[in-house]
């Protein structure tokens, strides 16, 4: 299996919102600090009622008619808005597919070990794709590789409970099943 070591570009964490100024909008629909509404006013008035509280008028939601601004303090709301996606981020588990492999003539040790590692993947919430590679001569004999497979299956199945998502089916020269954690 291959590790993808790409650095991929960071994200920014909130979504860009506009203030003061920068709203174009005729009219918007007015909150205040606490989210309490108070109505639709024009965005001129609106900016003067953010600036007599010494705050910034934020438009926190453009899609809806009137578009829907909040008069508080941007470095606030900003830092409030990021921690609360950095706490969805961490709660986040993103699954991925861990691979391990097998051969026929794999020894009793080796199966344990690869057991425990698959136990392993499972309990993290990851996918299991277990594959076992035929060489040679090995590929005229597949119901030994199978049987393989199978005790395999049967060792993780004592220690958890496991979802078969991809029977173990043979693609070419290997044998593959794909496992989750019930």
């Amino acid at each position: 299996m291959r590790i993808s070591r790409k650095k991929r570009p960071d994200k920014p964490l909130i979504p860009l919102f506009r203030l003061n100024g920068r709203i174009t909008v005729p009219e918007v629909r007015l909150l205040d600090d606490e989210g309490n509404n108070l109505g639709v006013f024009q965005t001129n008035e609106a900016i003067n009622m953010a600036m007599e509280r010494e705050s910034d008028l934020v438009e926190i939601n453009p899609k809806a008619v009137p578009p829907v601004c909040k008069i508080t303090d941007f470095s606030h709301f900003k830092y409030r808005k990021e921690k609360e996606i950095r706490k969805q981020k961490q709660q986040a588990h993103e699954t991925e597919i861990k691979g391990i492999r097998l051969s026929v003539r794999i020894g009793e040790h080796d199966m344990s070990i690869r057991v425990d590692q698959a136990e392993k993947f499972l309990n993290r919430g990851d996918k299991v794709k277990i594959e076992l590679v035929l060489r040679g001569r090995e590929n005229a004999k597949p119901t030994i590789a199978f049987g393989v497979m199978t005790k395999f299956l049967g060792m993780i199945e004592e220690k958890i409970e496991i979802n078969q998502e991809q029977r173990p089916t043979k693609q070419g020269n290997r044998i593959i099943t794909i496992i989750t954690k019930k």
